[in-house]
């Protein structure tokens, strides 16, 4: 079995923005010559996250709604005393930190409509993602 991992620098624009990094993850397994395996697409930071769905102009939309209703950003939280990004950190919490996704015959696994998001929650800021590859070379 062979692991490959690689950083991938991102530039946010935006408190709360989504980001579709699936064709930047794809660059990197194609770099790992791992044919068939798994791969993991890991945030490095705690307010931010990654999620797999559609990637769709008012979903992604909606998304953005449903996280601003579940996490307001003018609430009273307890955080807030130190950074005044604790609804960062919270929408964080809800999408998780990383997602992996299998890798069959060089390719990753996606359902036709799925994409890779990196969500950023506290921006703008200078990012970075960790993908690892695990798995048995292409023959």
């Amino acid at each position: 079995m062979e692991f490959y991992t690689e950083e991938i620098p991102l530039r946010t624009s935006k408190r709360l923005e989504l980001i579709d990094v699936t064709s930047r993850v794809s660059e990197v397994l194609k770099s790992s010559g791992i044919g068939n395996g798994i791969l993991n697409v890991f945030s490095r930071h705690s307010t931010s996250a990654i999620f797999i769905n559609e990637n769709e102009t008012r979903l992604t939309g909606d998304v953005e709604s449903i996280l601003k209703t579940l996490v307001p950003e003018d609430s009273s939280y307890g955080h807030n005393i130190i950074d005044n990004n604790a609804d960062s950190h919270l929408r964080a919490v809800l999408l998780g930190g990383s997602q992996t996704v299998p890798v069959i015959n060089g390719s990753l696994d996606l359902g036709t409509w799925q994409s890779i998001f990196f969500a950023e929650f506290d921006g703008p800021r200078n990012r970075k993602i960790r993908v690892s590859v695990a798995g048995k070379p292409m023959e």
